[in-house]
């Protein structure tokens, strides 16, 4: 285990979580917050790859994936990629456990866990009209600093359907 909350185990993503992120991906596909979001292919030979790739990637510090866990439980992920001007980070949690703050206890662990390691710069990019996760955002301290149109599907007449993103930005020195 990489960390502990006072309710969550937060640890690296292996191999064999394949079938929890799929269930999550499942769930997230039914949302109505899908829409805002890169589709979330759910075969199980893409998610097994996939998740073969995050796997693989923690062993550097380019890309970080990790479970949260309740008890044994997955119910959500957190990832940090590395960009410019720190790491852009990304999240999805199963719907059965939003509302919980599950989400902010596990990315407070994390922020804490990177700032120890010389890691204070974050950046992140939601739909405005995703309440749930703007809420998080700015409960956890990011400000938004942009907005920009975003489209990740088309509608039947092969035209991209847009909606505004905005877009976060969290400097940990500003908020300790």
């Amino acid at each position: 285990m990489l960390l502990t909350t006072e309710r969550l185990h937060i640890r690296h993503i292996t191999e064999n979580d394949w079938e929890s992120m799929k269930e999550i991906w499942e769930d997230f596909n039914r949302s109505k917050y899908a829409q805002y979001d890169m589709p979330h292919i759910t075969e199980e030979a893409d998610v097994r790859e996939r998740i073969a790739r995050w796997a693989k990637a923690n062993s550097g510090m380019e890309h970080m994936f990790f479970a949260v866990c309740l008890h044994e439980r997955i119910i959500g992920y957190i990832a940090f990629n590395i960009r410019d001007n720190g790491y852009e980070i990304g999240y999805c949690f199963h719907s059965d456990y939003c509302g919980k703050e599950y989400a902010k206890e596990s990315h407070l662990a994390l922020f804490n866990h990177l700032h120890d390691l010389g890691i204070t710069r974050f950046s992140a990019g939601t739909a405005i009209n995703n309440l749930p996760s703007v809420g998080l955002l700015k409960s956890l301290g990011f400000k938004q600093v942009g907005e920009e149109k975003v489209s990740f599907y088309k509608d039947a007449g092969g035209n991209d359907i847009i909606f505004d993103g905005g877009i976060f930005e969290l400097d940990l020195e500003e908020v300790k």
